[in-house]
């Protein structure tokens, strides 16, 4: 289950911003995971509710935001959303097509607690 690894690399990027933003905790981690991106939403959830123990993110609630799959027909020029797979323009039926959001998975935001408050 590779979500322990890409959690334990989403904690340290959150470290390191807390640590430049003088946080003493995380209270809410927001992030976006394309339906490409090979993360499954339950297993990053169980994952970093597992090694967050400990952490500056020991309290935090992390939000999810699940993305469509986007992709530009270089024939015809239609943005599109990709539904059940079907990698095909649904305006002109063709294959050329590129994908523009859908494939990875981005820290989004980050909600901190410092002492200032």
């Amino acid at each position: 289950m590779h979500e322990f690894s890409v959690v334990q690399s989403l904690l340290s990027l959150i470290e390191e911003n807390a640590v430049e933003n003088e946080a003493i905790s995380v209270s809410k981690v927001v992030v976006k995971i394309g339906k490409l991106s090979g993360i499954e939403p339950h297993l990053l959830k169980m994952a970093f509710d597992t090694f967050k123990e400990g952490t500056i993110c020991d309290k935090a609630e992390m939000e999810m935001i699940i993305q469509d799959v986007i992709a530009f027909c270089e024939d015809c020029e239609k943005e599109f959303v990709i539904k059940d797979n079907r990698f095909v323009c649904p305006e002109c039926k063709g294959f050329n097509l590129k994908i523009l959001d859908g494939e990875d998975m981005y820290l989004m935001k980050l909600e901190l607690i410092t002492e200032k408050g």
